[in-house]
């Protein structure tokens, strides 16, 4: 039997993300979402039309993952359910208070377009750039 090097990857453990951290987080992004991306994003539903339409935005937390979402309504009597959820944005705790971006790709995949910003980046990046639109 012949013996082969293989390189084990460049995955890091991922970062435990501390309680205090969390709530800041929360608390910073929920007042993202309420003064800057629901006014701007949220609107009266259109009239006459089977389109889906965006309906609220919010975040959640799934481990060290921080998850911006979208809450859609099919308003077409055909339609498997009448909402449905689409996340939009994610931030990776990454160690020492800072953040890995990333966007969700038309194919289902996350896309991280930036690996080390504070949050107060992050939600710049959000607000200015056309890939982390709901």
């Amino acid at each position: 039997m012949r013996k082969v090097w293989k390189s084990q990857g460049s995955k890091r453990p991922k970062q435990k993300v501390p309680e205090s951290l969390k709530l800041k987080v929360e608390k910073e992004a929920d007042s993202f979402i309420q003064s800057i991306l629901k006014p701007e994003h949220i609107k009266a539903p259109p009239k006459d039309s089977d389109f889906n339409y965006l309906v609220d935005i919010y975040s959640k937390w799934y481990h060290s993952y921080f998850y911006f979402c979208a809450t859609y309504r099919c308003p077409f009597p055909d339609a498997i359910s009448e909402f449905f959820e689409a996340r939009f944005a994610r931030l990776e705790y990454k160690g020492n208070d800072r953040f890995g971006l990333s966007y969700m790709r038309h194919t289902g995949q996350w896309v991280e377009i930036y690996y080390d910003l504070t949050l107060e980046e992050c939600l710049e990046c959000i607000k200015s750039e056309p890939h982390y639109l709901p």
